[in-house]
């Protein structure tokens, strides 16, 4: 019974008496198969996958809007090697360790952008109405 078994994960049916036993390269195909389908649907997609998380991670900078897998929102006020300072408050301040950021909301401005949107505040804020 248990060769039987055996003789069927193996790869087919075992052979009839008298008859030749079956070629040694098809008896391995299904584990080749199934590596490979375990290399394309898993291991590859997981591993791009932490590949762009890096890159994201490395990317992060004072300015920056982000999420932390807890759910908290804040903007970076320090970027440190291993952990951030996150504003999500005006007076509240978190440290975090870098890997708790799940994904960045929206990229810092440059204190030039900063002062465009200001300009571009005053003129929405008087009704859009030139003067």
């Amino acid at each position: 019974m248990n060769d039987f078994v055996f003789q069927l994960l193996m790869g087919g049916a075992p052979p009839a008496e008298g008859a030749a036993s079956p070629n040694p390269i098809m008896t391995f195909l299904p584990f080749v198969a199934i590596i490979a389908i375990f290399y394309f649907l898993i291991i590859r997609p997981q591993s791009k996958k932490q590949k762009e998380t890096q890159k994201m991670l490395s990317a992060l900078k004072k300015g920056d809007r982000v999420v932390t897998v807890g759910g908290i929102h804040g903007t970076i006020q320090t970027v440190r090697e291993n952990s951030l300072i996150l504003r999500v408050d005006d007076n509240t301040k978190i440290e975090f360790s870098r890997s708790a950021v799940s994904s960045i909301v929206s990229h810092g401005k440059d204190k030039e952008d900063r002062d465009e949107d200001k300009d571009d505040g005053d003129s929405e804020a008087d009704g859009g109405e030139g003067k």
